[in-house]
């Protein structure tokens, strides 16, 4: 496959995970922005898109790495890799970073000031975070494993009380581009993560954990937006 620059992020991602590092390694966002084409992105981002398109063929060309093939995992099992995988490192992660990055705003706030926003940033975060995989837990979820369920035994679906998937699926991608966002101002606030010179070693490893934290978020958002939720969709209608 050669890849051109009219072809969507997120697709590309979607096919091949391996991709996601070239836009990474541009600063294009192929999670909540991933509907986009390359040559948008790279308008947007006022990067030579012949650059960011050779790097991606070469990429291509090079040997699988092994990557995890989440476009043909049935969708329940999908569904429940990711509350499984991700929900859990979510709720894991805060209840380790949230006491860091406490004690280093008591130790290097005056001097850092920035790290107090980023404590603001990331709690908002993390309590959007714990409604936003609780609407998934309790409603988005538990009808694609009826849908599922209901196609593999050839049986009726009952539809649910929110008339169409399309519309908590829209909910949930607003909230992952809010969430992105926030995360892209926590970036910047740590220029990128990067701790000054005076640091201590609690705040490197916050720094660090932030860090894991985002490329894990992305990942996350990626399988939903990109291949659970399109896909989701797309099986409702068969029902319809």
């Amino acid at each position: 496959m050669t890849i051109l620059e009219d072809q969507i992020i997120g697709e590309l991602v979607a096919k091949d995970y391996r991709t996601a590092s070239v836009f990474k390694k541009y600063g294009i966002d192929f999670c909540c922005q991933g509907n986009r084409t390359i040559n948008d992105a790279c308008e947007a981002k006022k990067i030579d898109e012949n650059l960011v398109v050779s790097d991606l063929n070469a990429l291509l060309q090079s040997k699988s790495d092994g990557s995890i093939d989440f476009q043909n995992w049935p969708i329940d099992l999908l569904a429940d890799y990711i509350e499984k995988k991700h929900h859990r490192y979510v709720e894991e992660k805060t209840l380790e970073i949230k006491p860091y990055l406490d004690k280093i705003c008591r130790v290097h706030g005056e001097h850092h000031p920035e790290l107090h926003e980023i404590n603001t940033h990331f709690n908002a975060t993390a309590g959007e975070l714990a409604m936003h995989m609780k609407k998934e837990e309790l409603m988005v979820f538990p009808f694609i494993r009826k849908m599922a369920k209901a196609k593999q035994e050839g049986g009726t679906l009952q539809m649910p009380n929110f008339e169409s998937i399309q519309y908590p699926i829209q909910a949930m991608m607003d909230e992952h581009t809010t969430e992105g966002e926030r995360f892209r101002k926590i970036e910047e606030l740590s220029n990128n993560y990067t701790p000054p010179e005076d640091a201590c070693n609690t705040y490197r490893v916050t720094f660090a954990l932030l860090k894991e934290f985002e490329q894990d978020l992305h990942l996350h958002i990626h399988l939903e937006n990109n291949i659970l939720f399109p896909r989701a969709i797309e099986l409702e209608k068969q029902f319809s």
